[in-house]
């Protein structure tokens, strides 16, 4: 029986999960399994937690920026901030939605990301979409006009509900065999529970979850 492909939650709105995907194929190619590019909106997330995103809180919107400059560097990989941030990401996670096909899709998410963080003229309008879409070498008129279906944008919201139902409070969040790992930083993490190596197998996770709070901010 096949191992389950990796989920991996999306937002082009991220570029912590841009980083993040540029790693994915590699990681699943180590260890046998496929990836589910999963697009969801970060939006959605947010404000079903009551939270709010990096980019909403000035010092650390400028962090952001810098902290990511920095990963993307040792990655080998480009990073230029687009040309509005935050952004709209609702019409290219819809057409990412509207692809069946994982492969197909994961080329779609590989051309946004690169017109979203790469250099790229952004995903906010039709026209830079379009182009994207292009690119992954797919049909933009018919993607195009998928996502403006209800049954698209239906998908897309079921998806945010479903990664919410899974745990995530945020992107990226990658789901493997139900366990969630959140954040750039957890890709480690996660190549260590699938060489069957993590370090919280033996931890009483429960006692965490049932702690008492003594103290709360108002």
């Amino acid at each position: 029986m096949a191992p389950a492909p990796l989920r991996f939650c999306l937002d082009y709105l991220s570029p912590y999960a841009y980083l993040a995907w540029t790693r994915m194929p590699a990681i699943a190619a180590r260890h046998g399994r496929v990836v589910e590019p999963v697009p969801v909106l970060l939006a959605g997330l947010l404000n079903a937690l009551g939270n709010v995103g990096p980019a909403e809180i000035p010092p650390k919107r400028v962090y952001v920026f810098k902290h990511t400059s920095r990963i993307a560097h040792g990655f080998g990989v480009p990073l230029v901030p687009p040309p509005s941030h935050p952004f709209n990401p609702l019409l290219a996670l819809r057409v990412t939605a509207a692809v069946e096909d994982w492969e197909a899709r994961s080329r779609l998410v590989s051309a946004l990301y690169a017109s979203a963080w790469g250099g790229g003229k952004g995903v906010e309008t039709p026209e830079a979409v379009s182009s994207a879409i292009q690119a992954a070498g797919l049909d933009a008129s018919s993607l195009l006009a998928a996502a403006q279906t209800q049954e698209v944008k239906d998908r897309v919201r079921r998806n945010t509900e479903e990664a919410l139902a899974a745990g995530a409070f945020g992107v990226p969040s990658i789901l493997a065999d139900g366990e969630l790992f959140f954040g750039v930083d957890s890709l480690e993490h996660l190549e260590q529970y699938l060489r069957g190596e993590d370090p919280l197998s033996n931890v009483d996770l429960e006692r965490w979850r049932d702690l008492p709070s003594t103290a709360s901010r108002r």
